[in-house]
């Protein structure tokens, strides 16, 4: 890879990662630690991902075998540690549920350590394949066998191939920049013409399947190990452009409903400052009292009508019991509270209604006047009632309407034909959903007296 492609990839990742000197070695050290690596390795098992070389991995672990592993390593002149990826992820850390390929590597930083946990850095070096794993009394140990990667970076073919991985990097930084840290830290401590270490690095970017990553991990043939990379980094690029447009329609619905929010906000505050507008609940109180100023409530029904407003103005307007509330106030303030009717007892005046609306029907006439000359000279007909007989058709509604005429007052007819529910007439009560007042109240409603 020429300085200048190097330049290019550095400029499209274009990272503010900062490296602390000394936190793992140089690229130098790194060709030279594959001979100070030793045949037989303390061993942690890993799980999910396998490790992979040239890569810088940060571990925390409390289990005591792993912990008595990892006392060894550090006790040891070269800090080294074997990590082998565990073939069943729920079973337990023995011999036979370890792969035959793992990592070996350094522990360059210890951030943390003591009898329960232990929180290190290790970098890891080189591939090995395990002649033999070995059950101690505390912990794992491995005689393994290091394969040295011969140099390739002159290979034409492999050079195409890294060229490959380079380039859907550089569109996965694009699409996604955490991507970058990652990449920039590779930089620091790698080359990009080594196709082996890339293929690697690549493998422990993407997002795949444990058992995926260890496959590529035993694939010893470069140019192999790369054709599973790239496959793996084709599919890692179409799930994070997936990912970027389910984002981009997300934020684009948010931002619509917040926009049209903030819209209708300020559209509100505006119509208020302009006395357009109020809000619902301070329009519906103020409704409510504009109504009581004109009745006459009795002190029961003032009480009640006060209780009700009270808690009006404490509920929400999205909690249930607001409408409920609303409602009953809504009831309570459109009845004709002190509104009465100006009766008329001139029995004149009656008689000539009655003979107007009504031809013959003699002596029901002469009853009705009887009935109107007791009221004008008790000065109240409260509590009386009159009830017409007959069949369908005679005239008995006609009368009544006749009857309220001369009495001047309004006439309302209710009619019980066909009603099965005594709720229409006595009303329900008002928690129930689309509750009503009985047909007496919704008739004072009507009439307005």
């Amino acid at each position: 890879m020429s300085d200048q492609e190097r330049d290019d990839f550095d400029h499209e990742i274009d990272g503010n990662f900062t490296i602390e000197e000394g936190d793992f070695p140089t690229e130098g050290e790194l060709v030279l630690a594959r001979d100070l690596l030793p045949e037989e390795l303390p061993i942690i098992p890993v799980r999910p991902r396998p490790a992979f070389p040239g890569i810088l991995v940060p571990m925390v672990i409390n289990d005591p075998d792993q912990l008595a592993s990892f006392k060894k390593a550090i006790d040891s002149p070269t800090n080294a540690l074997g990590l082998i990826m565990v073939r069943d992820m729920e079973s337990e850390d023995t011999p036979d549920n370890l792969h035959r390929v793992g990592v070996g590597g350094k522990i360059v930083k210890v951030i943390h350590h003591d009898d329960e946990n232990a929180h290190f850095l290790i970098n890891c070096l080189e591939r090995f394949t395990v002649v033999e794993v070995m059950q101690l009394k505390k912990g794992l140990r491995a005689k393994v066998n290091y394969l040295l990667q011969p140099e390739l970076s002159s290979n034409e073919e492999l050079k195409a191939y890294s060229m490959a991985i380079i380039t859907t990097l550089k569109e996965l930084v694009q699409i996604n920049p955490l991507y970058s840290e990652e990449i920039k830290l590779f930089l620091n401590r790698s080359s990009m013409d080594d196709p082996g270490r890339l293929a690697d690095f690549a493998a422990n970017l993407t997002s795949g399947d444990g058992q995926e990553l260890q496959a590529i991990l035993e694939t010893f043939d470069i140019r192999r190990r790369i054709d599973k990379v790239l496959v793996l980094l084709k599919k890692e690029l179409e799930v994070s452009r997936l990912q970027t447009k389910i984002s981009q329609n997300i934020e684009e619905k948010i931002t619509g409903q917040q926009r049209e929010f903030f819209l209708r906000e300020q559209l509100k505050a505006i119509k208020q400052e302009l006395g357009l507008e109020k809000e619902g609940k301070t329009s519906e109180l103020e409704k409510f009292e504009e109504r009581l100023k004109g009745l006459n409530l009795n002190e029961e029904a003032q009480r009640a009508v006060d209780e009700e407003m009270e808690k009006l103005r404490l509920l929400e307007p999205s909690s249930a019991e607001y409408n409920v509330s609303r409602n009953y106030l809504d009831w309570l303030t459109i009845l004709p509270w002190g509104k009465m009717s100006k009766e008329n007892y001139a029995i004149k005046r009656a008689r000539r209604i009655l003979d107007r609306d009504h031809f013959g029907l003699e002596d029901v006439k002469e009853r009705i006047l009887e009935f109107i000359a007791v009221g004008k000279m008790k000065g109240d007909i409260a509590g009386s009632i009159i009830c017409l007989v007959g069949p369908p058709g005679v005239g008995k509604t006609s009368v009544g309407h006749s009857i309220a005429d001369a009495l001047g007052r309004n006439f309302f007819r209710f009619s019980l034909g066909g009603m099965r529910d005594e709720a229409e007439i006595k009303g329900h009560r008002r928690t129930y959903i689309g509750a009503m007042p009985g047909k007496f109240i919704q008739a004072m409603k009507s009439v307005g007296t």
